[in-house]
């Protein structure tokens, strides 16, 4: 079987580790004669996977014991939703920085909740970029200020998070253990796990506890983030295979030597795809220089019927998942943690090929 080269923007590519690690244990979880998927949530073998699960993210990613740490469902498309009903009370404000697509879901999701202040959008410039600190409209006494801190579709990524006096809710779907953060500075930060952290179906979420005490009464009990907080994201049958793969991701996250590791290969990997698009006027990167996410690097060639040539001869190459969002068009190569500095010198070496064939 030949593996390729993955780009896509999720679900995305796994560690290899990871994936043989699943296929060794897919018949018999630890003994049990069954599948992980198969084990009861209440068992002591999914216990114990769902624990460490839970420790192997708070060490790596170093976050308090007044955060709460749940696996949950339905996504970041349920977070949008789920944010605002719990944290936006009656008569307050919640600011949102508009920076693209995923932004733009979210702010729609909160205005059907509660009142919210738009404090930044990037439509002059087309969400090619993120704000500076000065450019940040914020709401005083607001309930909560809400980014996105890597937009996927545009390929731009917060370098410095906004400084707040609000709590700072963070959709960290596509840069979620991609770097080095401080969790102190946020009071909310969700991620699909689809990718960074494991397979599609389940949702990191790091909460202060005193923030989830916010939820009103009369809120339904699975939409609460305390109901999932007594006994950590078991109030109903949870992702137990997305669990368990979460779980297996975060221990090569600690094995390739953390998130400074971690953070300097991403570094270097996006360098790679940067330095080759600037070094011909063929290639046009879409972020401006000083946005640019080190996950979704995004371009454009002379021609549509260039892109699309790229696109099928790059597939050919063993390079799957490289066609841009439906919304944009263009070219995007998602450089997550498992996508390998081979594969990234792989596409570089394929770009300057085709340049000079098409160029």
């Amino acid at each position: 079987m030949a593996r390729v080269h993955n780009f896509g923007a999720g679900p995305a590519a796994l560690p290899i580790e990871v994936l043989e690690k699943a296929r060794e244990e897919m018949l018999d979880f630890n003994g049990t004669g069954m599948s992980i998927m198969e084990i009861s949530h209440r068992s002591k073998q999914f216990d114990a996977v769902i624990k460490a699960a839970e420790a192997n993210v708070r060490r790596i990613m170093g976050i308090p014991e007044d955060y709460a740490v749940l696996f949950l469902q339905g996504g970041a498309s349920l977070q949008f939703a789920m944010v605002p009903l719990n944290l936006l009370g009656q008569g307050q404000t919640a600011d949102y920085v508009h920076t693209s697509a995923w932004a733009e879901k979210a702010i729609k999701e909160a205005k059907l909740v509660g009142k919210v202040n738009v404090a930044w959008d990037g439509a002059a410039d087309k969400y090619m970029r993120v704000p500076a600190q000065g450019e940040l409209k914020l709401t005083k006494d607001a309930a909560y200020v809400h980014i996105t801190s890597n937009e996927t579709i545009g390929g731009v990524q917060y370098r410095e998070f906004p400084k707040t006096g609000a709590p700072l809710a963070a959709d960290m779907s596509s840069d979620i253990m991609s770097r080095r953060i401080d969790v102190r500075n946020f009071g909310l930060i969700y991620a699909g796990a689809q990718k960074n952290l494991g397979p599609s179906g389940v949702v990191l979420v790091i909460i202060r506890k005193d923030l989830a005490e916010r939820a009103p009464a009369g809120l339904c009990a699975m939409l609460k983030y305390k109901t999932h907080m007594p006994e950590p994201s078991l109030y109903n049958t949870p992702n137990t295979w997305g669990v368990y793969i979460l779980k297996l991701v975060t221990e090569w996250v600690e094995s390739a030597g953390g998130l400074a590791a971690l953070e300097a290969l991403n570094e270097e990997k996006a360098r790679i795809l940067y330095d080759t698009l600037d070094s011909s006027p063929f290639f046009r990167p879409c972020a401006r220089k000083d946005s640019r996410s080190r996950m979704n690097v995004t371009w454009r060639l002379p021609s549509e019927e260039l892109e699309e040539k790229f696109v099928k001869e790059a597939a050919k190459a063993g390079l799957d998942g490289l066609k841009g969002h439906r919304s944009v068009g263009g070219l995007r190569a998602s450089i997550y943690n498992a996508v390998t500095k081979k594969a990234v010198e792989d596409l570089a070496s394929f770009m300057k090929d085709f340049e000079r064939k098409n160029g």
